[in-house]
């Protein structure tokens, strides 16, 4: 049975330029449509009022800005918000702890050549980075570590971004995070859930949604039957 109104969190990672930003939005507005509570954790957004005193020109500066995003994202899923972070994240460990916390999580890689980053560009850092400009850059100068076990990677050279998002709604669908009845709304099609392999299962040990977490705990453990004596 689909947890309808739980909340989760979609993970975007992905290089500066992907798409990921186009679409955490793009899914944000059609989850909009059927009544959910959803907020965008976009990382250029959030810079000045969660990590102003970081330069994230260094790597613990980014594992610091991973942490804070997974931190807020957590807050949010366990008061029912589907959560949409938009970060690059590009540290593996720093998305793993995010997974591991949040529990109701699902990774999605939107993967682009680098060589189509740097001509679709319009902020000039890729360029500025080629040139030595601005050191520690992710994908030039510093290494981005892409998902080896993400439940959606999405082409973003290639697929269009309704493509994209189709595949991640058949992601929360198979997880049980929405139901058919929305995603008939959403897509205009009946999609049906697929079943899980292991390595997309939810996480063993991951914190459980607060209703269920409540329904375990007030559920009363059964007294075992006193044998009669002969």
């Amino acid at each position: 049975m689909a947890d309808n109104g739980g909340g989760f969190t979609v993970w975007l990672t992905g290089m500066l330029g992907a798409g990921k930003t186009t679409l955490a939005q793009y899914l944000a507005a059609r989850l909009r449509q059927v009544g959910r509570n959803v907020e965008v954790l976009d990382e250029e957004e959030l810079a000045t009022a969660l990590w102003k005193e970081v330069q994230a020109d260094a790597k613990e500066d980014r594992i610091l800005i991973g942490r804070r995003m997974g931190y807020v994202a957590d807050m949010l899923t366990r008061n029912g918000v589907c959560t949409l972070v938009a970060c690059t994240s590009p540290y593996k460990t720093v998305r793993d702890e995010a997974r591991r916390s949040i529990g109701r999580y699902i990774e999605v890689y939107v993967d682009c050549p680098t060589e189509k980053l740097i001509q679709r560009d319009t902020t000039g850092r890729y360029k500025k980075a080629l040139q030595g400009e601005i050191p520690n850059f992710v994908g030039i100068t510093e290494p981005y570590e892409p998902p080896t076990s993400a439940e959606v990677q999405i082409k973003s050279d290639t697929e269009s971004v309704e493509t994209g998002g189709l595949r991640i709604f058949q992601a929360l669908l198979d997880l049980r995070y929405v139901t058919a009845e929305e995603l008939k709304v959403i897509t205009g099609t009946r999609m049906k859930p697929q079943k899980l392999s292991k390595a997309r299962r939810p996480v063993k040990g991951a914190r459980k949604a607060p209703a269920a977490r409540a329904a375990r705990v007030a559920k009363p453990k059964s007294k075992p039957a006193k044998s009669k004596r002969r």
